[in-house]
């Protein structure tokens, strides 16, 4: 008998352990727990925003990420919409950019080379011989300080050394994410300069908005407002020109369905093997106009994306594999996500005919997203 009070009070205890622990988890099925650590001195967490209309965003500040986005669908059911680990260690671990702050110069540049002043800088290069994402130690990788200054906001801030993978000027950068009240998520982001350097930030959230992230985006649809896109070369590198998007696969002026011309004959579906293009926007950083938009007819999920960027990267997870495992075990598979980078274009600052990069002292780089959530 005294065994079996014994074994009765442990059960209870672990019941009790377990319903605490249930009580403490995200609405997307997060372990704040599971992300504490400590990278260069600074304390990795779990941050969690919300609003009252069922929203609910959760940011690591390791490379300032967003680890899931929760919104209600059609039917009410809180449905988590992007990407990622569930765990800190995978973060650190795995290559990859789910969710990240990408800087100090999102996207491509050229062999790594840019001249600034008369002066060549050379960037450590990590894909097809240029340097993308800001080089192997972008800020992805990076440990951010976090001020959580409502159930709404979080602020995130970093200091970038000169010469810090190549770039000149100390860099101070500060990330803003907040729930509105209307289902969205804002993000500004804000940049000084003692020198001259190139700045060109964004953030790289894996959106599936079909409910289920071991499914492909094929069947989900697609709106983006631009005449044309920045042409890749089969290195992924632009070269100063652009290319009309009417009569091609590229041609998303009124939604269509991510998998309708994905794999039509064409040069630059082959150069990008699929979408990975940079868009050139026509609402011209008016954030009173809607850029892109993404739809689920499963889920009715809808998203809307507004930028003061004048460009954004179009990607859809074409190197995904099924080898990577993210949240609750889930293998991501082949092109199983929609990502819209808002940003200047690739290669900017070898480019003249494109929108400038350059930072100088003085001067506050200022950028603003909004990606808006509703069903229909």
């Amino acid at each position: 008998m005294k065994k079996l009070l014994i074994a009765m009070a442990s059960l209870v205890v672990m019941l009790g352990a377990c319903s605490q622990q249930d009580t403490n988890l995200t609405l997307s099925g997060l372990n704040p727990k599971d992300f504490q650590a400590e990278k260069d001195s600074i304390p990795i967490q779990l941050y969690t925003l919300a609003n009252g209309q069922g929203m609910e965003v959760c940011v690591t500040n390791y490379g300032a990420r967003i680890v899931s986005i929760v919104v209600p669908d059609k039917t009410g059911k809180k449905t988590d919409v992007v990407l990622g680990h569930d765990n800190i260690s995978d973060y650190i671990n795995i290559d990859g950019n789910f969710g990240a702050a990408i800087g100090r110069y999102g996207n491509r540049i050229d062999q790594g080379k840019f001249t600034l002043n008369g002066k060549e800088y050379q960037l450590p290069v990590n894909n097809y011989g240029h340097s993308l994402h800001g080089g192997p130690i972008g800020f992805h990788h990076r440990p951010w300080n976090a001020r959580q200054i409502d159930q709404n906001t979080l602020e995130l801030t970093l200091n970038s050394n000169d010469g810090e993978a190549g770039y000149p000027g100390n860099l101070n950068v500060k990330i803003v994410y907040k729930v509105l009240d209307d289902n969205a998520l804002d993000i500004s982001y804000e940049a000084t300069t003692d020198a001259p350097t190139i700045v060109n930030l964004t953030n790289h959230s894996y959106f599936n908005l079909g409910g289920d992230l071991s499914k492909d985006i094929l069947d989900q649809e697609v709106m983006i407002d631009a005449d044309s896109i920045t042409p890749i070369d089969s290195t992924f590198m632009t070269h100063n020109t652009m290319m009309a998007v009417e009569g091609t696969p590229f041609d998303f002026r009124t939604p269509k369905t991510v998998g309708r011309d994905i794999n039509a004959d064409d040069e630059q579906l082959k150069n990008g093997h699929g979408y990975d293009h940079n868009f050139v926007l026509n609402t011209k950083g008016d954030m009173n106009k809607v850029a892109v938009t993404a739809f689920s007819p499963v889920t009715g999920i809808h998203m809307e994306v507004l930028t003061t960027e004048p460009g954004v990267q179009f990607y859809v997870g074409n190197f995904l594999d099924g080898k990577v495992k993210g949240k609750h075990g889930i293998a991501y598979p082949y092109r199983g996500a929609l990502v819209f980078e808002t940003q200047h274009y690739p290669n900017s600052p070898n480019c003249p005919a494109y929108p400038s990069t350059t930072l100088i002292p003085g001067q506050t780089y200022q950028s603003h997203t909004i990606y808006r959530f509703t069903t229909k």
